[in-house]
């Protein structure tokens, strides 16, 4: 049974840094997509950012986040820095049985339950 588990979420200051971690078991995917999505209180889940044989990033974190990952622990990370009050959000991680890099959720076939993390201005 394949599980995504994220942390690293919680409550910063504008202008902090969080670092978030996904940590998938029940398969390796190494090389396959991973991404990260959020979802603020009465908005649509937006794509944040995915990596692959390359990385992405929504225009709006683009220059700020940075996804990382961690074959031999089969983790994703997302490194937040500059964050705004506009960052609140749950994030979820998701990882695809593909290498198609992705912005869109329905290319994802396995979803985390999702860190909160809160920007306080």
């Amino acid at each position: 049974q394949v599980q995504l588990v994220e942390s690293g979420g919680g409550l910063v200051q504008a202008g902090g840094s969080l670092r978030l971690s996904c940590a998938a078991s029940g398969r390796t995917f190494s090389g396959y997509s991973m991404a990260w999505f959020r979802q603020a209180p009465g908005k649509d889940r937006e794509f944040v950012a995915a990596v692959s044989w390359s990385t992405m990033y929504a225009d709006s974190v683009k220059g700020r986040f940075t996804i990382s990952r961690d074959g031999a622990k089969n983790t994703v990370y997302l490194q937040m820095n500059s964050l705004t009050p506009d960052d609140t959000a749950v994030y979820y991680c998701a990882a695809a049985l593909s290498r198609l890099l992705s912005s869109r959720s329905r290319d994802y076939n396995y979803w985390g339950q999702g860190t909160q993390v809160n920007v306080s201005s």
